[in-house]
């Protein structure tokens, strides 16, 4: 069996772009040598597995090497026009040496075509003149050639498009690639003996193993390489022109030939630009702080070029480049955000363990560099797949594309930004209960600012009904969040809906994916009357005042909608401990008012766990409680008969929030009577009734809104009300 060699190329590595481009093209031009060559990245380097030592494929690239045939005709500066520099194109022309057999065959057939189509030499083909000759090329280049036209020009319909990858056509914007091709290839090869010239050896060692060498070239290497553009700043001094090795940039070349395929098979998908090509997608300002909100605009794409680290061969390297697909669900990506949630629920894409991500932004003036973004590594355990429950109803597609609007308010483009931030973190690994909570607090930003635009409601849907999945990733088991969520499940009666974000934004209440403006000019729901009434509750500016008006519309509705009692349980609830704690201390208001919108878009899943907890009772707000508990509740409790009915009494929350004193204990005096004359006797006579015991009646009010667990509520009842003949709870 052969020996395998390793060779590790140190001066190979995943960036800059112009680095990854030319290991493929070492791989691509070993191939010829050794066809069982294969790579694989390993580290920062790429590393060839052999048959061949590396003095071998060396001596192969310096001796052997026959260039691909790089053309552009349809450019100006590519040689083939009187005002260009056509040293380096006639001097392949004149060569006799086999190693440009192909290049010369290629030039001939492309001064042909210029013929043909009757061209004039002053200036490049534009327009119609342009279309006409790539499609002369393309019918008559032999197949060597064909590589470089595919990779650079997508023939699509009635007008060519260009792969970001190399530029508007094989240049970036005054330099042309093809020219510069020719000329790096004349620094290395000497074009009448066909040898390797004298600087040839230490460049390519240069290229290959980052060992030093002198003679790099004061020339352009265009948006590939970032580090290498010269300009302001980039050495010491003021400003410096850049300087290639003459082998980066011809092998770079070579391998951005691989892409050729995958724009050709891509064609076929429907979408315009830069979705055709492979692994491009539009860029989103977001998951790097190299981009800011404005280089969305003005981008030419992302690239994500795939990593692998098992060995693998040109060819399936090739195909897998000439794919080049990677989908979400059953539709191919459209940008990075669909991107890189799709990688993380590959489990090793065709080998794939990992991508980099590129952006092609503008920079340096009106130039666009292949700016490195940040690795993505592709996880075998996603995580994070029930963030796809955005995409219901189309609501994430439609609000990212009414956010990019030209007229749209900057508010929107600024929710948008912070959403895809929020969603490209979370994409890449296992959130953490904070990283839910601060996607949901967003998403209820979102919803509110949706439900203050006319325009945004006749675009964007409202934020889909998400599944007790994100309650589950949200819970960090702080009281605050049992507190926000168990009035999150704030609910109607038995089928009638009332669910509480339907106070918090104009939705329809039975129907949460619909806004009610809409709701009520449709044949299904205009005729139903909890249309006619709007439910929304303006927020306040603190949380006790949101929450004593969302309980004063609650306790209104009843009677408006006929509902047969209190639309004040939830499928969760908090205990004594909870309870107590609200309504000491104001420490935890902010945190829930900032996540209750969220959590009231989420299904809020029933709580298994009726315990009551070891709190103190306030026997004050027990009292005011127990009036206001809906009838289903007293009953499961067994201290309320099947005939009685406990009325609601909206007095003792009027008076609880007027916040004097006088009016509090005349709260406590309604509820002890309302229970009484229900058939619930309190233990207390009415001539000894607690006081508020120091709580801020308005809070006591606002407390009176928090479900409670079952045994919570028995706990209460419990100690304020006398013993119903020894009855049992159910």
């Amino acid at each position: 069996m052969a020996e395998c060699h390793e060779i590790v190329l140190t001066g190979c590595t995943p960036t800059p772009l112009a680095s990854y481009l030319k290991g493929l093209g070492v791989l691509r031009i070993l191939s010829n040598c050794d066809p069982a060559i294969k790579a694989a990245w390993i580290g920062e380097n790429l590393c060839l597995n052999s048959k061949k030592p590396a003095e071998v494929l060396v001596g192969y690239l310096l001796d052997d090497y026959a260039p691909t045939p790089v053309l552009a005709p349809w450019n100006g500066g590519s040689g083939f026009y009187q005002n260009d520099n056509q040293t380096s194109l006639r001097k392949i022309k004149k060569s006799s040496i086999s190693r440009l057999a192909a290049f010369r065959l290629s030039l001939d057939v492309a001064e042909r075509a210029l013929e043909l189509e009757g061209l004039q030499r002053e200036a490049s083909p534009k327009s119609e003149a342009k279309t006409k000759l790539l499609n002369r090329l393309r019918g008559l280049l032999p197949d060597d050639a064909l590589e470089w036209l595919d990779a650079s020009i997508l023939l699509a319909g009635e007008k060519e498009k260009f792969p970001p990858l190399l530029g508007t056509g094989g240049n970036d914007g005054r330099l042309d690639f093809t020219n510069n091709f020719m000329q790096r290839l004349l620094d290395l090869i000497d074009a009448e003996s066909g040898k390797a010239n004298p600087k040839s050896a230490d460049l390519l060692a240069l290229a290959l193993f980052a060992k030093p060498a002198p003679g790099l070239a004061k020339q352009a290497i265009g948006q590939f390489a970032p580090g290498q553009v010269g300009g302001p700043n980039a050495t010491t001094g003021y400003e410096t022109k850049g300087a290639i090795n003459s082998w980066d940039f011809v092998l770079m070349i070579e391998g951005a030939l691989p892409f050729a395929a995958a724009a050709v098979r891509r064609n076929e998908q429907s979408g315009a630009g830069i979705l055709s090509y492979p692994f491009t997608v539009r860029t989103v300002s977001a998951g790097s702080g190299n981009l800011g909100v404005d280089d969305a605009a003005s981008s030419r794409g992302e690239l994500w070029m795939p990593l692998w680290s098992n060995p693998a061969n040109y060819a399936e390297i090739r195909a897998l480049l000439s794919e080049g697909r990677v989908a979400l669900g059953a539709r191919p990506v459209k940008d990075a955000l669909d991107f890189v949630r799709a990688v993380h629920r590959l489990g090793g894409y065709r080998g794939v363990d990992r991508f980099q991500r590129y952006g092609l932004l503008m920079r340096s003036g009106k130039a666009y560099l292949a700016t490195p973004l940040e690795r993505v590594q592709v996880t075998t355990n996603p995580q994070s797949g029930w963030i796809d429950e955005l995409e219901r109803n189309g609501w994430l597609t439609r609000f990212r594309r009414f956010s990019q609007g030209e007229n749209t308010a900057g508010r929107f483009v600024e929710l948008r930004h912070r959403l895809e931030n929020t969603m490209f973190v979370m994409a890449q690994r296992k959130p953490r209960p904070g990283h839910t909570q601060s996607l949901l607090i967003l998403l209820g930003e979102i919803q509110g600012a949706l439900s203050r635009s006319v325009k945004a409601q006749d675009n964007v849907p409202p934020v889909p009904q998400l599944s007790a999945k994100w309650i589950q990733e949200a819970n960090d088991k702080s009281p605050e969040f049992r507190i926000a969520r168990s009035l999150a499940g704030l609910r109607g009666i038995g089928e009638q809906a009332l669910p509480l974000r339907s106070q918090l934004f104009p939705i329809h209440h039975a129907n949460g994916n619909e806004w009610l403006v809409k709701a009520r000019k449709s044949e299904n729901h205009k005729k139903n009357p909890a249309c006619l009434i709007r439910a929304q509750t303006p927020v306040q500016r603190d949380l006790v005042s949101t929450l004593i008006e969302l309980l004063r519309l609650r306790l209104s509705l009843p009677a408006r909608l006929d509902f047969e009692d209190k639309p004040l349980n939830s499928g969760a609830g908090i205990d004594l401990v909870d309870l107590m704690d609200f309504l000491n201390s104001d420490r935890m208001d902010a945190k829930i008012s900032a996540i209750l919108p969220g959590l009231a878009l989420c299904d809020i899943p029933v709580d298994t766990n009726h315990k009551s907890g070891h709190g103190a009772i306030s026997a004050a707000f027990a009292l005011c409680k127990l009036a206001l508990t809906p009838d289903a509740t007293l009953r499961s409790l067994r201290i309320l008969q099947e005939h009685k009915h406990l009325p609601v009494e909206p007095q003792i929350l009027i008076k609880l929030a007027s916040k004097d004193s006088a009016q509090a204990e005349q709260a406590i005096k309604i509820a002890w009577r309302r229970l009484h004359s229900s058939g619930l006797e309190p233990v207390m006579p009415f001539n000894q009734l607690p006081d508020s015991a120091g709580t801020d009646p308005r809070r006591l009010a606002a407390a009176l809104l928090i479900p409670l667990k079952f045994g919570a509520t028995h706990a209460l009842a419990e100690a304020v009300v006398n013993d119903q003949e020894n009855a049992q709870p159910e």
